[in-house]
């Protein structure tokens, strides 16, 4: 029996001091609802955790810009309705103003309102925002940007693209063809030279029939005959010295001048007559030459062209002289000066992973950025040719508000899939780091228990020693 060392109560405590520390941790996971409340707790598990809390963090805050960029978007979409709706009665009222039946009055009431809607669509374009981003009105200085050519509605006509330029393509015209230009209807005439060249000597001996004026001739490789008699130059008018040699082709071909009609039997042509050599004849302005037209078509396009522009469109040929004009050009594009695209992007992901980033692009939206900048409809011509001005406009907002509901569809989805990733990742963070109630419960019931116990036995094992006082009496 010893004094000096009661093991029986050191065992006691050093099992209670356990049963307490035990009991302690079971306190505080079920009062915080955590299984990890420190490092120590499991520090693999906290480690693992943690990343599983960024990312869920990560991606919460990600989901929420997505929807600010819904937002966002549903603001710019929802303002281009309104310029889609403005565009489409500037469309109903060029269509109108280029019926002939309206007056000066109407043209210009209708010009009035069209002033009005350009006005407003810059407007809204100056004035749409987001959290203080202007929507529509593009970003950075301004700078030049190409305006489409337009064919002036001429038949035939075909623009191929090259980027600054543009290869333009005129129907091939012939004497005797009908084509309508700014709303006239003209008639291809010949010119002398062609109806002279209709007039040609035969390859060999056999006689070819040509009326002239109402006259018929025959020709073949050398000779002229009129009712089966040879003729002499001085026949077909010629008074010179060899007025008595046999006529040649090129004698019967001086019968031709302005006003005359030449027919071999297949082709009839009558010679315009041009005395001011303007392309035009000086007796019918709607009979003109085929270089004359390829001149007044290039110039309704240029003028169809310019519609919306600073720097006005050019063509390289068909401006200057009549010897000069093709049915083929180039056409240099005009400028208008407006913003680029606003460009931002929405960061959708926990990562910094750039394909994290959804772009969005809105193009400048006002008048220049739809090239109606100044547009008129004053005129029958102006506003025939502004219909396909705004009609490129319609498209242009069209692809725009298109390319918007795309990018809001996409959003939305990434949302659902941030949100469903939230969710599954979340549980797995909860199974590592949250506290099983039920089972701790269990633990501090048993911890309770058995510090009670300890308690017990300490007090049991103090009273051990008492035994050593009955040896003392």
């Amino acid at each position: 029996m010893v004094v000096q060392h009661n093991m029986q109560a050191a065992n006691a405590n050093r099992m209670l001091n356990v049963t307490t520390s035990a009991q302690s941790k079971s306190t505080e996971k079920l009062s915080s609802g955590y299984r990890i409340n420190r490092a120590a707790d499991d520090a693999a598990g906290l480690t693992i955790s943690e990343k599983m809390r960024k990312q869920i963090k990560g991606l919460d805050r990600s989901s929420t810009n997505a929807e600010d960029g819904v937002s966002a978007v549903q603001t710019a979409e929802g303002a281009l309705t309104e310029v889609h709706s403005m565009l489409q009665r500037m469309n109903e009222l060029a269509t109108q103003s280029a019926n002939g039946t309206n007056s000066n009055t109407d043209r210009k009431a209708i010009q009035d309102e069209i002033d009005q809607l350009t006005t407003e669509i810059d407007r809204v374009s100056e004035t749409t925002k987001f959290n203080e981003t202007y929507l529509l009105k593009g970003d950075g200085a301004e700078k030049a940007h190409n305006v489409n050519a337009h064919d002036a509605g001429l038949d035939g006509v075909t623009l191929t693209d090259k980027g600054d330029t543009v290869e333009v393509t005129l129907k091939e015209l012939n004497a005797g063809d009908k084509i309508s230009i700014a709303g006239k209807n003209y008639t291809i005439g010949s010119t002398v030279d062609e109806a002279k060249a209709i007039v040609k000597a035969s390859a060999d001996a056999t006689k070819k029939s040509y009326t002239i004026n109402g006259t018929t001739y025959q020709a073949d490789n050398a000779k002229i005959y009129k009712d089966g008699k040879e003729l002499k130059k001085s026949d077909l008018g010629a008074t010179g010295a060899d007025k008595d040699d046999p006529a040649t082709i090129n004698d019967l071909q001086g019968l031709v001048t302005g006003g005359s009609t030449v027919s071999d039997g297949t082709k009839t042509l009558t010679a315009m007559k041009d005395g001011t050599n303007d392309g035009i004849d000086d007796n019918d302005s709607t009979v003109i030459t085929a270089k004359k037209a390829y001149q007044l078509e290039t110039a309704e396009i240029l003028k169809a062209s310019n519609i919306g522009t600073d720097t006005a469109a050019t063509a390289d040929k068909n401006t200057g002289t009549l010897t000069d004009a093709t049915n083929k050009f180039t056409l240099t594009k005009g400028k208008v000066n407006y913003n680029d695209a606003l460009s931002f992007n929405l960061h959708v992901g926990a990562d910094a992973d750039m394909t994290n980033k959804i772009t969005v692009n809105i193009d400048s939206m006002n008048s220049a950025g739809l090239g109606v900048k100044g547009i008129k409809a004053d005129t029958e011509q102006d506003a025939t040719y502004a219909i396909d001005a705004i009609a490129d406009a319609i498209s242009t907002v069209s692809s725009q508000r298109s390319a918007l509901g795309a990018v809001q569809n996409r959003l939305e989805h990434t949302i659902n899939n941030l949100d469903n990733v939230v969710e599954n990742t979340t549980s797995a963070e909860s199974r590592i780091r949250d506290t099983d109630m039920a089972e701790e419960m269990v633990n501090y019931s048993k911890n309770n228990i058995l510090a009670q116990a300890g308690q017990s036995m300490l007090a049991q094992a103090n009273q051990s020693n008492q035994g050593v006082l009955s040896l003392l009496q």
